[in-house]
């Protein structure tokens, strides 16, 4: 995806022609604002200099700061959910497949990325409570990780992995506040060893 580029070469182009920039650079760069400023807080010229824009391409592409935003979030959804399924297809199980997923939110809940937190769980559901575009953006990606939960756990039901006496739906709420809840302790600063330890006692959920 390409829009108007403030690159120096881009300067000796003639006036009139469209500029382009690397859409996909630009947003890492605004996750990277956001992550660790929280939407209210992130200032445009924090924004512009990140992306490596000016304002008027900025306005140009995106109209606003809340523009710039949506745009990351879908960004980051789609990164994170194409890592998220490279995890769960190296599983061979239900059982590990559900333990894969759990360890995702894990691992991204200690170190320099769990005090960065979760752009879902942080920062847009602050938003959200602002904006209802942004509220449903909140609403169906915690209602995508909930029904593929479940959808794993009923695979593991299939293969035997799982006990038939484990509900599904039940299972997969719980296992949402869990993951959802450890990006948020994660901004604490704990260790990788007590999220190891909290990854293995949610998967009694499970057994």
């Amino acid at each position: 995806m390409t829009v108007a580029n403030l690159t120096p070469e881009a300067k000796t182009r003639s006036r009139g022609r469209p500029r382009e920039f690397d859409m996909d650079a630009a947003l890492d760069a605004a996750l990277r604002v956001f992550s660790e400023r929280g939407y209210h807080a992130a200032a445009i010229s924090e924004l512009t200099e990140a992306m490596g824009l000016a304002s008027g391409s900025i306005y140009k592409a995106f109209k606003d700061k809340r523009g710039i935003f949506l745009a990351a979030f879908a960004h980051y959804r789609k990164l994170g959910r194409r890592r998220l399924e490279a995890m769960i297809a190296s599983a061979e199980t239900g059982r590990e497949k559900v333990f894969q997923m759990v360890m995702y939110y894990t691992e991204l809940s200690y170190g320099e990325a769990g005090r960065k937190g979760c752009l879902v769980v942080g920062g847009a559901n602050d938003f959200a409570l602002l904006d209802e575009e942004a509220a449903a953006h909140v609403v169906t990606a915690f209602a995508a990780d909930e029904k593929l939960m479940a959808d794993l756990i009923r695979i593991g039901q299939a293969d035997g992995t799982i006990p038939k006496t484990v509900d599904p739906d039940a299972a997969a709420l719980a296992f949402l506040c869990f993951t959802k809840g450890l990006r948020v302790i994660g901004k604490t600063g704990r260790s990788r060893e007590e999220m190891l330890s909290a990854a293995e006692a949610a998967m009694k959920l499970v057994t």
